[in-house]
């Protein structure tokens, strides 16, 4: 057994001595080198066959050879439709060096996809000839935002698509489970089956939501950019989009509709989960540390319940499956709110679909399709717990008294005077966007009994203050607060596109130093192999002004390993020396590296923790620096519409791939964590200390 208690000096030796999924110390176990990590069990995807060193040899070489010849071909139509060929270059190598080979029969699938890559290459260098005029299966890929990686998508085009006289509804339908359904199996499987629907007419879409994450995290991001992609290139209308999926499916539906309401004309979520705590059937005493319970706000769905009174929801679950659980839940919600959820029940259904009610589900959806989104809607719900996830259409929440609690605005047209009525609760903050599409523009407001006239063509920022009794028409917002896109916790910063920092200098606590350069590995792996991504990274000393504009830096090390956490770490008094240069910044700054002059820019404001010789310090919580380091998200002080993250990748580990439902964020804002337990399958450490900041980012 691990000792209750370690000292940093012994911590080397037990990260050494790691197991794969428990920690384990072996009585005789030989010192290693200090980059040595012991592994972590692997969960997604699982181990496959250990393939013959010669075809391996094959395959990388023609993998190789089309990379190269892929590489070769610079004209704009070309980069247009790289992409296309990339993922499946990117399937094949990932299938190969990380095993996800599951029988001899999967063989058959590099080849073919080795082949299609190289019929399109080929194509490449044909005037006018490309491989996106077709009806039927297609596979296509992006480069995704968050980490410019490719993603595949599988298509269901129609025969008519082309010659459409007007734009075609899009069916998106989000796949179930598949702990082996990696990119080359997925994109296989699009080449040979049609999927679960395919209603006559319209566009459906197969969104690859990064393979096995519930489609939270960038998986959600996987998804709406895989909507965008679809709406770019073919003739869909954006108010005619409708949400589907079975299973894992099933649970993406519940959420996306519940966050994005406002972007679909109709959903229906078969089987899947809505929540976390009693999918899981815990019990009190079982349930994890009080941060985690709030954090579970974030995906649970009944707190966002009526967000979907915005739109036709039909719910599926077959009589027999078990997962009707979550339908069940959310009829509960549904009538805590005076509302009846639409509920088809396959009967002596497991866990599947009858040929009935999935065409009765169609043709409640098709009903709403051929009606389209309103464009003038006289009703808005906006129910949030996460600032993220409070916008619909033209109303957004911008502020919380109490952040992860029940918040809500409903927006209702009065027609007498056309006045729009807006009811609140625990919003702080509203932002009234401009908006030309409204028969009944929002000039006059009755908000909580306080009325205000309004410029309807210009965006309008309301505010009531927890302390007033009145809500007001202001200029503009305190910058440093919570807000959506902005509030934490960690996990928040990996939906978005972001620049991993590495430090440049090596700690000289040699326990810091191994947890650093292990969870970093860790990290990486899981990018790659859960999040099918693959990081973007640059050293401390290569940052640029440009990068701290365009992406949220998730920086590692120390103060003293790392000068952006140097900088940002320095609690010395200005000088009158030092000049001040966030105003005079000129466009040649921008690819500046930051390592010089980082702390001659002026920062909006410090942040309220401290990282120096002695201690640790968030807050109240003051810890010894020997045997500690730091996790946090905080807004950059240099650039505060952006975010700081802290030693930590997204907080769900290899311990919570067991079910989707627990891919949830697993820490706050911030965590101290102690070397004295070794990092494991479901923490990276022991937790001496962990928050959250309050609405003003301030600790509690």
């Amino acid at each position: 057994m691990i000792p209750p208690k370690l000292t940093y000096k012994h911590a080397t030796l037990f990260f050494a001595c790691w197991a794969f999924s428990n920690i384990v110390v072996v009585a005789a176990c030989p010192q290693v080198p200090g980059n040595a990590c012991p592994p972590i069990a692997r969960t997604l995807p699982p181990e496959g066959l250990q393939l013959p060193s010669a075809k391996t040899v094959h395959w990388l070489t023609q993998l190789d050879s089309l990379a190269n010849e892929l590489n070769s071909h610079n004209s704009a139509s070309a980069a247009s439709l790289k992409p296309d060929i990339e993922v499946l270059l990117k399937a094949c190598r990932m299938a190969i060096e990380y095993r996800e080979l599951y029988s001899e029969s999967d063989f058959a699938k590099v080849d073919r996809l080795l082949e299609m890559a190289r019929q399109r290459v080929g194509m490449l260098a044909q005037p006018n000839v490309d491989w996106t005029g077709g009806t039927g299966r297609q596979i296509r890929g992006f480069q995704s935002i968050v980490d410019e990686s490719v993603q595949p998508i599988g298509l269901l085009l129609p025969d008519n698509w082309q010659t459409a006289r007007q734009a075609l509804p899009l069916y998106v339908w989000l796949h179930g489970r598949g702990d082996k359904t990696t990119d080359l199996h997925f994109i296989c499987d699009r080449l040979d089956n049609d999927g679960e629907i395919h209603p006559a007419g319209a566009i459906v879409l197969h969104p690859f939501g990064r393979q096995c994450i519930g489609y939270k995290s960038a998986g959600e991001t996987d998804v709406l950019e895989a909507i965008e992609f679809v709406c770019r290139n073919y003739p869909v209308d954006r108010q005619r989009i409708v949400l589907m999926g079975f299973s894992m499916g099933g649970a993406g539906v519940w959420h996306l509709a519940a966050h994005y309401a406002d972007r679909f004309v109709a959903a229906s979520p078969g089987a899947g989960f809505a929540e976390t705590a009693r999918y899981q059937n815990l019990r009190p005493e079982q349930y994890p540390a009080a941060y985690v319970q709030t954090l579970w706000s974030i995906y649970d769905v009944p707190g966002y319940t009526r967000n979907l009174f915005n739109l036709p929801i039909v719910a599926y679950s077959g009589e027999l499956d078990k997962q009707i659980q979550a339908a069940r839940v959310m009829e509960e919600a549904f009538a805590k709110e005076g509302r009846t959820l639409d509920h088809t029940i396959g009967p002596g259904m497991g866990h599947k679909y009858d040929a009935g009610s999935l065409q009765s589900i169609l043709d409640k959806l098709a009903s709403a399709v051929q009606t389209g989104q309103p464009t003038s809607p006289k009703t808005l719900y906006i129910q949030s717990k996460h600032p993220r996830y409070a916008r619909h259409r033209w109303l957004v929440i911008d502020g919380m008294a109490q952040t992860y609690e029940d918040t809500r605005a409903m927006a209702q047209l009065a027609e007498v005077n056309s006045t729009w009525k807006i009811e609140s609760k625990n919003a702080t903050r509203l932002r009234i966007l401009p908006t030309d599409l409204l028969e009944h523009p929002v000039t006059t407001v009755l908000i909580d009994d306080t009325s205000l006239q309004l410029d309807s063509s210009v965006e309008s920022l309301l505010r009531k203050l927890p302390d007033e009794s009145d809500w007001k028409l202001v200029d503009s917002f305190q910058t440093l607060r919570k807000r959506p896109g902005l509030s934490g916790p960690i996990d928040d910063a990996f939906i978005e596109p972001f620049l991993v920092v590495l430090p440049s200098e090596k700690s000289a606590n040699s326990a810091v130093e191994q947890w650093i350069q292990c969870e970093l590995a860790y990290f990486k792996q899981r990018w790659e192999m859960v999040f099918r991504g693959k990081l973007r990274t640059k050293r401390d000393t290569e940052v640029t002004l440009r990068d701290m504009q365009d992406y949220h830096l998730i920086v590692w090390g120390e103060p003293t390993t790392n000068r952006v956490l140097e900088h940002l770490f320095d609690k010395s008094p200005a000088t009158n020396e030092a000049p001040t240069r966030r105003n005079n910044v000129v466009a040649t700054d921008l690819d500046q590296t930051v390592g010089d002059f980082l702390g001659e820019l002026r920062q909006e404001f410090e942040v309220p923790m401290d990282w120096n010789e002695e201690s640790l310090v968030v807050g109240e919580d003051r810890l010894d620096v020997e045997g500690h380091v730091l996790l946090a998200v905080y807004p950059n002080p240099w650039v505060p519409s952006k975010y700081i993250v802290i030693n930590s990748g997204p907080t769900f580990r290899s311990a919570h791939d067991r079910t989707n439902s627990l891919q949830n964020p697993q820490l706050p804002d911030w965590a101290i964590i102690a070397l004295d337990e070794l990092p494991s399958a479901d923490r990276p450490g022991r937790i001496s200390a962990a928050g959250f900041f309050d609405g003003g980012w301030q600790p509690h």
